[in-house]
């Protein structure tokens, strides 16, 4: 039993760690993870900010045109208060002739503009930044 003792004692002094060549070259490694992973998260990150305003923009056109529907084939002046607003997104509606435009877009997105025009009917467009959120026109 003790020569078994005798060689434990002798393996444990025998362990001295890691050297600091071996710790520097985990660092780098995971700075260069990090340096990979950042930019890659920002771009995901901007990505949900622009789906969360086109998402926006689709709530506010069901919620005008239920609206519409219940108010004697009317539009409302503003838009209405069951409109569905993600955090960060600007949200215009704007009366136009026979028909109206929403236009969105989120501070933490690309920055785009996402706009839906009642005349023209069909999907919510980007417009890149070509139009203002404030008056939904150029």
């Amino acid at each position: 039993m003790k020569a078994a003792l005798d060689r434990l004692q002798k393996r444990a002094h025998g362990d001295r760690g890691f050297t600091l060549i071996e710790l520097l070259v985990v660092v780098v490694i995971i700075g260069v993870l990090v340096a990979i992973a950042i930019p890659v998260y920002m771009n995901y990150r901007e990505g949900a900010a622009d789906k969360a305003a086109q998402s926006d923009v689709r709530s506010a056109i069901t919620a005008v045109e239920s609206y519409y529907t219940m108010n004697g084939n009317k539009y409302p002046a503003a838009l209405p208060t069951d409109a569905k607003k993600s955090e960060g997104t600007t949200l215009t509606y704007v009366q136009e002739g026979t028909g109206y435009l929403i236009c969105a877009n989120n501070l933490g997105g690309s920055g785009d503009v996402y706009m839906y025009d009642s005349s023209k009917g069909g999907a919510v467009a980007n417009v890149k930044k070509t139009i203002k959120v404030a008056t939904c026109k150029a």
